[in-house]
Protein backbone atom coordinates (compact mmCIF):
# COMPACT_ATOMS: atom_id res chain seq x y z
CA UNK A 1 0.00 0.00 0.00
CA UNK A 2 1.12 3.53 -0.67
CA UNK A 3 2.33 5.41 2.40
CA UNK A 4 0.13 8.50 3.03
CA UNK A 5 3.19 10.26 4.45
CA UNK A 6 5.06 9.64 1.19
CA UNK A 7 2.26 9.77 -1.39
CA UNK A 8 4.50 9.58 -4.46
CA UNK A 9 6.01 6.28 -3.32
CA UNK A 10 3.76 3.66 -4.91
CA UNK A 11 6.01 0.70 -4.18
CA UNK A 12 3.94 -2.47 -4.34
CA UNK A 13 1.11 -0.97 -6.35
CA UNK A 14 0.06 -2.85 -9.50
CA UNK A 15 -0.59 -0.60 -12.53
CA UNK A 16 -1.92 -1.22 -16.04
CA UNK A 17 -1.38 1.45 -18.72
CA UNK A 18 -2.96 0.83 -22.11
CA UNK A 19 -1.04 2.09 -25.12
CA UNK A 20 2.06 2.59 -23.00
CA UNK A 21 4.74 2.03 -25.60
CA UNK A 22 5.08 5.56 -26.96
CA UNK A 23 4.05 9.18 -26.49
CA UNK A 24 1.87 10.00 -23.52
CA UNK A 25 1.42 6.37 -22.51
CA UNK A 26 5.15 5.81 -22.39
CA UNK A 27 5.61 8.81 -20.09
CA UNK A 28 2.83 7.55 -17.81
CA UNK A 29 4.29 4.05 -17.60
CA UNK A 30 7.77 5.45 -16.91
CA UNK A 31 6.49 7.76 -14.16
CA UNK A 32 4.73 4.91 -12.35
CA UNK A 33 7.83 2.72 -12.64
CA UNK A 34 9.92 5.54 -11.15
CA UNK A 35 7.43 5.78 -8.26
CA UNK A 36 8.09 2.13 -7.40
CA UNK A 37 4.98 0.57 -8.94
CA UNK A 38 4.90 -2.61 -10.99
CA UNK A 39 3.64 -1.68 -14.46
CA UNK A 40 2.00 -3.65 -17.25
CA UNK A 41 1.37 -2.06 -20.63
CA UNK A 42 -0.03 -3.22 -23.93
CA UNK A 43 -0.29 -2.49 -27.61
CA UNK A 44 -0.79 -4.24 -30.90
CA UNK A 45 2.99 -4.46 -31.37
CA UNK A 46 5.70 -4.69 -28.72
CA UNK A 47 8.06 -1.67 -28.63
CA UNK A 48 11.74 -2.24 -29.37
CA UNK A 49 12.65 -0.05 -26.38
CA UNK A 50 10.02 -0.55 -23.66
CA UNK A 51 9.64 2.04 -20.87
CA UNK A 52 12.05 1.60 -17.96
CA UNK A 53 13.10 3.45 -14.82
CA UNK A 54 15.18 2.69 -11.75
CA UNK A 55 16.59 -0.43 -13.32
CA UNK A 56 13.13 -1.91 -13.89
CA UNK A 57 11.16 -2.36 -17.12
CA UNK A 58 7.45 -2.63 -17.82
CA UNK A 59 5.84 -5.94 -18.63
CA UNK A 60 4.17 -6.02 -22.02
CA UNK A 61 1.18 -7.91 -23.44
CA UNK A 62 0.17 -7.79 -27.08
CA UNK A 63 -3.50 -6.83 -27.08
CA UNK A 64 -6.12 -4.94 -29.05
CA UNK A 65 -8.19 -3.32 -26.29
CA UNK A 66 -11.10 -2.78 -28.69
CA UNK A 67 -11.74 -6.52 -28.53
CA UNK A 68 -13.70 -7.63 -25.42
CA UNK A 69 -11.86 -10.94 -25.05
CA UNK A 70 -8.42 -9.36 -25.44
CA UNK A 71 -9.28 -6.55 -23.02
CA UNK A 72 -10.36 -9.07 -20.39
CA UNK A 73 -7.29 -11.23 -21.05
CA UNK A 74 -5.06 -8.18 -20.58
CA UNK A 75 -6.47 -7.56 -17.10
CA UNK A 76 -6.13 -11.25 -16.26
CA UNK A 77 -2.50 -11.24 -17.41
CA UNK A 78 -1.78 -8.22 -15.19
CA UNK A 79 -3.32 -9.89 -12.14
CA UNK A 80 -1.40 -13.10 -12.79
CA UNK A 81 1.88 -11.22 -13.23
CA UNK A 82 1.59 -8.98 -10.17
CA UNK A 83 -0.87 -10.74 -7.90
CA UNK A 84 -3.53 -8.06 -8.21
CA UNK A 85 -4.44 -4.74 -9.81
CA UNK A 86 -4.65 -1.33 -8.15
CA UNK A 87 -4.53 1.27 -10.93
CA UNK A 88 -5.67 1.33 -14.55
CA UNK A 89 -4.83 4.17 -16.93
CA UNK A 90 -6.93 4.00 -20.10
CA UNK A 91 -4.58 5.87 -22.40
CA UNK A 92 -5.01 4.10 -25.75
CA UNK A 93 -6.70 6.39 -28.25
CA UNK A 94 -6.28 8.89 -31.05
CA UNK A 95 -7.62 9.68 -34.48
CA UNK A 96 -6.55 11.17 -37.80
CA UNK A 97 -8.45 14.23 -38.97
CA UNK A 98 -11.52 13.38 -41.03
CA UNK A 99 -14.30 15.35 -42.75
CA UNK A 100 -17.62 14.61 -41.08
CA UNK A 101 -19.46 15.06 -44.39
CA UNK A 102 -17.57 12.23 -46.07
CA UNK A 103 -16.32 9.89 -43.31
CA UNK A 104 -17.67 6.36 -43.50
CA UNK A 105 -19.79 4.79 -40.76
CA UNK A 106 -17.02 2.22 -40.41
CA UNK A 107 -14.44 4.95 -39.70
CA UNK A 108 -16.74 6.62 -37.16
CA UNK A 109 -17.32 3.32 -35.39
CA UNK A 110 -13.61 2.51 -35.29
CA UNK A 111 -12.77 5.84 -33.65
CA UNK A 112 -15.51 5.44 -31.05
CA UNK A 113 -14.36 1.87 -30.39
CA UNK A 114 -10.77 2.91 -29.71
CA UNK A 115 -11.43 6.08 -27.72
CA UNK A 116 -14.55 5.09 -25.77
CA UNK A 117 -15.52 1.43 -25.93
CA UNK A 118 -12.01 0.16 -25.20
CA UNK A 119 -11.85 2.17 -21.98
CA UNK A 120 -15.16 0.65 -20.89
CA UNK A 121 -14.03 -2.91 -21.70
CA UNK A 122 -10.75 -2.62 -19.81
CA UNK A 123 -12.42 -0.72 -16.97
CA UNK A 124 -15.21 -3.27 -16.60
CA UNK A 125 -12.73 -6.16 -16.34
CA UNK A 126 -10.55 -4.20 -13.91
CA UNK A 127 -13.51 -3.23 -11.74
CA UNK A 128 -14.45 -6.88 -11.29
CA UNK A 129 -10.98 -7.54 -9.87
CA UNK A 130 -10.88 -4.41 -7.72
CA UNK A 131 -14.31 -4.99 -6.22
CA UNK A 132 -13.19 -8.42 -4.99
CA UNK A 133 -10.07 -6.95 -3.40
CA UNK A 134 -9.18 -3.71 -1.66
CA UNK A 135 -10.46 -1.47 -4.43
CA UNK A 136 -8.49 0.73 -6.77
CA UNK A 137 -8.67 3.57 -9.24
CA UNK A 138 -9.24 3.97 -12.96
CA UNK A 139 -7.97 7.01 -14.85
CA UNK A 140 -9.33 7.79 -18.32
CA UNK A 141 -7.15 9.94 -20.56
CA UNK A 142 -9.49 12.27 -22.42
CA UNK A 143 -9.07 15.46 -24.39
CA UNK A 144 -10.13 19.08 -24.48
CA UNK A 145 -11.86 18.02 -27.70
CA UNK A 146 -14.62 16.71 -25.44
CA UNK A 147 -15.29 20.33 -24.46
CA UNK A 148 -14.11 22.27 -27.51
CA UNK A 149 -14.21 20.35 -30.80
CA UNK A 150 -12.26 21.47 -33.86
CA UNK A 151 -13.04 20.93 -37.55
CA UNK A 152 -12.08 17.42 -38.59
CA UNK A 153 -12.61 15.89 -35.15
CA UNK A 154 -16.31 14.98 -35.15
CA UNK A 155 -15.83 11.27 -34.40
CA UNK A 156 -12.96 11.86 -31.97
CA UNK A 157 -14.73 14.68 -30.11
CA UNK A 158 -17.92 12.62 -29.82
CA UNK A 159 -15.98 9.65 -28.46
CA UNK A 160 -14.06 11.78 -25.95
CA UNK A 161 -17.24 13.51 -24.79
CA UNK A 162 -18.65 10.03 -24.25
CA UNK A 163 -15.56 9.06 -22.26
CA UNK A 164 -16.11 11.96 -19.89
CA UNK A 165 -19.75 10.96 -19.40
CA UNK A 166 -18.75 7.34 -18.93
CA UNK A 167 -16.23 8.37 -16.26
CA UNK A 168 -18.85 10.19 -14.23
CA UNK A 169 -21.35 7.34 -14.54
CA UNK A 170 -18.84 4.69 -13.49
CA UNK A 171 -17.66 6.81 -10.56
CA UNK A 172 -21.23 6.66 -9.26
CA UNK A 173 -21.78 2.96 -9.94
CA UNK A 174 -18.44 1.57 -8.78
CA UNK A 175 -18.01 3.62 -5.60
CA UNK A 176 -16.92 3.37 -2.89
CA UNK A 177 -14.26 0.75 -3.65
CA UNK A 178 -13.23 2.03 -7.08
CA UNK A 179 -12.49 5.65 -7.92
CA UNK A 180 -12.87 6.67 -11.58
CA UNK A 181 -11.44 9.96 -12.86
CA UNK A 182 -10.84 11.73 -16.16
CA UNK A 183 -8.03 13.91 -17.48
CA UNK A 184 -8.85 16.47 -20.18
CA UNK A 185 -5.47 16.74 -21.88
CA UNK A 186 -4.71 19.87 -23.86
CA UNK A 187 -2.33 20.04 -26.79
CA UNK A 188 0.57 17.70 -26.04
CA UNK A 189 3.93 17.84 -27.79
CA UNK A 190 5.14 14.30 -28.49
CA UNK A 191 7.72 12.86 -30.86
CA UNK A 192 5.01 12.74 -33.53
CA UNK A 193 3.66 16.28 -33.22
CA UNK A 194 5.97 18.05 -35.68
CA UNK A 195 5.47 15.23 -38.19
CA UNK A 196 1.69 15.46 -37.84
CA UNK A 197 1.68 19.07 -39.02
CA UNK A 198 3.72 18.29 -42.16
CA UNK A 199 6.92 19.81 -43.60
CA UNK A 200 6.48 23.03 -41.62
CA UNK A 201 5.52 21.17 -38.44
CA UNK A 202 8.12 22.79 -36.17
CA UNK A 203 7.02 26.26 -37.29
CA UNK A 204 3.35 25.40 -36.79
CA UNK A 205 4.07 24.12 -33.29
CA UNK A 206 5.88 27.38 -32.54
CA UNK A 207 2.78 29.34 -33.52
CA UNK A 208 0.55 27.04 -31.51
CA UNK A 209 2.49 27.85 -28.35
CA UNK A 210 1.34 31.42 -28.69
CA UNK A 211 -2.30 30.37 -28.49
CA UNK A 212 -1.94 28.66 -25.08
CA UNK A 213 -2.13 30.66 -21.86
CA UNK A 214 0.99 28.99 -20.41
CA UNK A 215 2.98 29.73 -23.55
CA UNK A 216 3.77 26.09 -24.35
CA UNK A 217 2.20 22.80 -25.25
CA UNK A 218 2.03 20.12 -22.58
CA UNK A 219 4.83 17.59 -22.31
CA UNK A 220 3.80 13.94 -21.93
CA UNK A 221 5.29 14.13 -18.43
CA UNK A 222 2.68 16.75 -17.49
CA UNK A 223 -0.06 14.18 -18.14
CA UNK A 224 1.95 11.51 -16.32
CA UNK A 225 2.24 13.73 -13.23
CA UNK A 226 -1.53 14.24 -13.16
CA UNK A 227 -2.02 10.46 -13.34
CA UNK A 228 0.37 9.94 -10.44
CA UNK A 229 -1.60 12.43 -8.35
CA UNK A 230 -4.94 10.77 -9.11
CA UNK A 231 -3.50 7.36 -8.21
CA UNK A 232 -1.93 8.59 -4.97
CA UNK A 233 -3.39 8.82 -1.45
CA UNK A 234 -3.66 12.58 -1.94
CA UNK A 235 -6.59 11.92 -4.29
CA UNK A 236 -8.29 9.41 -2.02
CA UNK A 237 -11.55 11.41 -2.00
CA UNK A 238 -11.39 12.42 -5.67
CA UNK A 239 -13.73 10.48 -7.95
CA UNK A 240 -15.83 11.45 -10.95
CA UNK A 241 -13.53 14.43 -11.47
CA UNK A 242 -12.40 15.98 -14.74
CA UNK A 243 -8.85 17.28 -14.27
CA UNK A 244 -7.89 19.75 -16.99
CA UNK A 245 -4.21 19.57 -17.93
CA UNK A 246 -4.20 22.26 -20.57
CA UNK A 247 -1.94 25.05 -19.33
CA UNK A 248 -4.78 27.46 -18.63
CA UNK A 249 -6.52 26.76 -21.94
CA UNK A 250 -6.39 28.25 -25.39
CA UNK A 251 -6.72 32.01 -25.74
CA UNK A 252 -10.05 33.14 -27.28
CA UNK A 253 -10.03 34.01 -30.97
CA UNK A 254 -11.12 37.59 -30.18
CA UNK A 255 -8.04 38.06 -27.99
CA UNK A 256 -5.69 36.61 -30.61
CA UNK A 257 -7.23 38.90 -33.21
CA UNK A 258 -7.15 42.09 -31.15
CA UNK A 259 -4.59 41.53 -28.42
CA UNK A 260 -7.04 42.69 -25.79
CA UNK A 261 -9.95 41.27 -23.78
CA UNK A 262 -13.50 41.55 -25.09
CA UNK A 263 -14.97 44.88 -23.92
CA UNK A 264 -17.87 44.66 -21.48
Amino acid sequence: MADPLHPWDLTGRRVLVTGGGRGIGRAIATRFLASGADVMTCGRTEPDDPPSAGGRTVRFVTADVRDPDQAAALVTATVEAFGGLDVVVNNAGGSPAADAATMSPRFFGAIVSLNLTAAFLVGQAANAVMQRGEGGCIINIGSISAHQPSPGTAAYSAAKAGLLGLTRALALEWAPKVRVNHISAGQVHTDQTDEYYGPDGAEVVGRLRGTIASGRMADPEDIASACLYLASPLAGYVSGADLGVEGGGELPARFLATGRPQPR
